[in-house]
């Protein structure tokens, strides 16, 4: 048996992001939850994420301070889904180097699809970026 994915979801929503851990650990995954970049960054303490789903906008750090500090860890940087309302995602999501976007409002299907395409490369369909 392969070993659990380990997923880091990132929102200040608490609604969400409960919701969030709550169905990707009812699919298999191995989850974190976090509620800033600076909340985010200690869960990843002695812990390596498979995959970081992030909100773009966030209080005390968002995206950008996350993704800037989480470059100048030691460990290797995982993919990152952003999750996001805010304008202008298709950018952010470059700028950051993510492997996926979820637009919110979106459908919990739609989410896991991109998931297990990050996380599940091997189903035949390679990483988009978008």
């Amino acid at each position: 048996m392969p070993p659990v994915s380990r997923v880091l979801v990132v929102d200040d929503d608490e609604g969400l992001r409960e919701t969030l851990g709550e169905v990707l650990a009812d699919d298999g995954y191995e989850v974190r939850v976090a509620w800033n970049g600076r909340d985010a960054l200690e869960k990843l303490e002695g812990w390596d994420a498979d995959l970081v789903i992030l909100d773009v906008m966030m209080p005390v750090m968002d995206a950008f301070g996350f993704q800037s500090s989480l470059e100048e860890r030691s460990r290797p940087v995982p993919p990152l889904i952003l999750l996001s309302a805010a304008p202008g995602l298709l950018t952010a999501a470059s700028q950051l180097g993510a492997v996926g976007v979820v637009s919110k409002p979106f459908h919990l299907k739609d989410l896991l699809h991109e998931v297990d395409r990050v996380l599940q490369p091997s189903n035949g369909t390679a990483p988009t970026g978008a």
